[in-house]
């Protein structure tokens, strides 16, 4: 059968259906705003996958360019792999999910997103999280929902909930997140150096507009929900259990004592080859519940120590921050860079600028963007001591680089006072705990060996948070075992005056403002500590962009005036080139941008068309070329592409002349002086008046 159910937030009617289109999915949803529509399904497989400790769900968001009526713009004009865009929004939809699915799932799990008409107006990505939250409800699933995902902005200084592409233009931050009722599970993005107290309200507020969406699906799962599957966990051998724990409790301890990641690594491998040796011969089905009752114990022991100890498997108290190191100028051919060590993880990031077409086209639903900010995360598998292939930027590794994007194209200069493409790229070395937030930092310190006038230094950590029961410890600085073992991992990267971008992602409920206050100002002070450390390295932007950088300028030029210096099929922007070295482009507002490798060359570009554009004035001299004579009249000089004047044979010379051709020909070259402009725009030159100008004051139009 067929439902529609609809609310409206802020102005806008959101509206769920089901029933009419995908229908042999385990559960499928159209959810729409405005004319943007996107189906969203859910399917299980029905035979379980054995032998697995992970959750095996699989979220593709996928845009299809007729769902705003283009055709794709790539070769084979059809969509392809997912895009980077893709990419990120599936991320956006599986991180808050996936914690929901209950203990034992172990079906194979698909979510796919489908954009099926977008109005330029309306954010898909934010429908998606609700559709596939729907989806999950009504299908066979088990499944611990709703959550509704919500895109906040601010206006003005007024929170906005599900604020259009337009509104988003004049916002002072751009939030995304997911919630349930009780709970917050995801936030992700950026602000423009906000406060803690800003960013708290943003998220607070968010979880309260989505309420009404969360009652919708309910609603709707009371029409057309299916019967849930039954999942049977096998029954815990409590003694069993404990007898494995007496064998393994001690040496685990001492394991847990080595402070060094791949040491401690190595050390419980070790309790676990003697606790299967113990077990196999009577128990050799039970060898990997066996490692399962070991890994639970590390899991209860490490949370543990924590909250009742203040102590981590660092040796580190909750709010220390690692040791760091920093360095730049690192590489010497790269145009800038750092190397930054935190602790065990270690990024080396450079910064390299470029020019006009180096900008990376966006080909996008809502039109064809231009980026002039790049920034590009690489995780190799030697960060952790793991050999395994090698096969280009995952998921991850697009997310990771996107956070730390986020963090720092928020203090770049505008494009028309460092008018350089930049490409910042981060190479993790070492991995234990928040490579992105290395990348950050990393990040920064070479944007200021660059040359870079950034707004201010940027710094990035990662928080954690274990809570038993009433008991809770914030983590600043987490390690790769702290994330996993723990309840929250928190990102905020920021300047010392406030907050850049945020992510965070949550596995339990129950975390109030209280907690989350806690954790933004801990965060605070470690990002402060952070950025104290960067600036006995660097403190600020070199003055100028090193040596061997392009040398970028650029020049407004009326718009009428483009013609001038691109010139017939590109003759004058090619003869500009061969002239000076540099290249130039141009674009359709009338910006001009010169690269060149030296100054010399730059500022020969930049008078050059300084020159070619310029208005002409009574008084000026210039170099022109003789194009016309007109017998017992005078000549016509070009003296500027498309600008010419008249030098009246009385104008001609200081002497008597009874013929043109007795000092200039066709084709020469003629200083003249501009010495009248007509009310209709006629020019009157002067070649006598110029005759003895000094050099310096000649203008080199052609």
């Amino acid at each position: 059968m067929y439902f529609k159910e609809s609310v409206v937030v802020n102005g806008k009617e959101i509206s769920i259906e089901t029933g009419k289109i995908a229908k042999q999915a385990s559960g499928s949803v159209i959810v729409r705003s405005g004319n943007s529509m996107v189906l969203v399904t859910a399917v299980a497989a029905t035979k379980a996958k054995e032998d697995i400790d992970f959750i095996p769900l699989t979220v593709d968001y996928q845009e299809k360019s007729y769902a705003a009526g283009k055709i794709p713009g790539n070769f084979f004009r059809r969509e392809g792999k997912l895009s980077e865009g893709e990419i990120l929004a599936s991320r956006l939809i599986d991180r808050p999910i996936r914690p929901l699915f209950p203990e034992g799932w172990n079906f194979e799990t698909q979510i796919i997103a489908t954009v099926l008409s977008h109005d330029g107006e309306n954010c898909t990505y934010t429908l998606s999280q609700i559709g596939a939250s729907a989806a999950l409800m009504l299908s066979d699933i088990p499944w611990h929902g709703p959550i509704a995902g919500v895109q906040v902005g601010r206006i003005d200084g007024k929170l906005i909930a599900y604020p259009s592409i337009k509104d988003m233009v004049n916002s002072d931050m751009d939030i995304n997140m997911v919630a349930s009722k009780d709970a917050i599970m995801m936030v992700e993005g950026e602000l423009d150096n906000l406060s803690e107290e800003d960013l708290l309200d943003a998220m607070f507020f968010g979880q309260d507009a989505i309420k009404p969406i969360l009652d919708l699906q309910e609603k709707l799962t009371k029409l057309a929900g299916k019967i849930k599957r039954e999942i049977s966990l096998p029954e815990k051998d409590t003694a069993f259990e404990q007898r494995v724990v007496d064998v393994v409790s001690d040496a685990l301890d001492r394991a847990l004592e080595n402070t060094a990641k791949l040491e401690r690594y190595a050390a419980i491998d070790e309790v676990k080859k003697m606790a299967v040796s113990e077990f196999t011969a009577d128990f050799p089905e039970k060898i990997k519940d066996v490692q399962k009752i070991l890994e639970d114990l590390k899991y209860k022991k490490v949370r543990s120590k924590i909250v009742k100890e203040n102590k981590r498997l660092d040796n580190r108290t909750t709010t220390e921050i690692r040791q760091i190191t920093g360095e730049t100028a690192f590489l010497p051919m790269a145009h800038g860079s750092a190397l930054f060590t935190r602790g065990e993880t270690q990024a080396i990031v450079t910064c390299t600028l470029g020019f006009g077409m180096d900008n990376q086209k966006m080909d996008l639903l809502t039109g064809e963007e231009f980026r002039s900010f790049m920034l590009h995360y690489n995780f190799p598998p030697f960060s952790v001591g793991e050999a395994r292939p090698m096969r280009g930027p995952g998921r991850r590794e697009i997310g990771h680089g996107n956070l730390a994007y986020r963090a720092l194209s928020r203090v770049l200069p505008k494009p028309e006072d460092f008018p350089y493409v930049i490409r910042i790229v981060s190479e993790i070395t070492e991995s234990n705990g928040s490579s992105s937030m290395a990348s950050v930092c990393g990040g920064s310190m070479a944007l200021m060996d660059c040359g870079v006038p950034v707004k201010a230094p940027v710094a990035g950590i990662a928080m954690g948070l274990i809570k038993e029961g009433d008991e809770f410890a914030v983590l600043s600085d987490i390690l790769g075992d702290e994330d996993h073992l723990g309840d929250m991992d928190f990102k905020v990267a920021g300047t010392a005056t406030g907050i850049n971008a945020v992510q965070m992602d949550i596995k339990i409920e129950g975390i109030n403002r209280e907690i989350m206050k806690k954790a933004l100002y801990q965060a605070k002070d470690g990002r402060l500590h952070i950025l104290g450390k960067m600036a006995e390295v660097i403190s600020e932007s070199r003055p100028d962009v090193v040596e061997h950088a392009p040398k970028v300028t650029s020049i407004m030029i009326d718009t009428d005036k483009i013609r001038d210096v691109i010139g017939p099929g590109g003759k004058m922007i090619r003869s500009i080139t061969e002239t000076t070295g540099a290249k130039i482009d141009v674009d359709d507002s009338g910006r001009v941008l010169i690269a060149a490798n030296n100054a010399e060359s730059a500022k020969k570009a930049y008078d050059f068309i300084t020159n070619l554009t310029r208005d002409p004035k009574i008084g000026e001299y210039y170099a022109g070329i003789a194009r016309r004579v007109i017998d017992k009249v005078g000549v016509v000089v070009e003296f500027l592409p498309g600008s010419d004047g008249l030098v009246h044979i009385s104008e001609m010379d200081k002497k008597f002349i009874n013929t043109i051709d007795e000092v200039v020909k066709v084709g020469d070259t003629v200083v003249v002086k501009i010495i009248d402009v007509e009310r209709g725009g006629k020019i009157k030159l002067s070649r006598k008046q110029a005759l003895d100008v000094e050099e310096s004051l000649i203008i080199h139009g052609i």
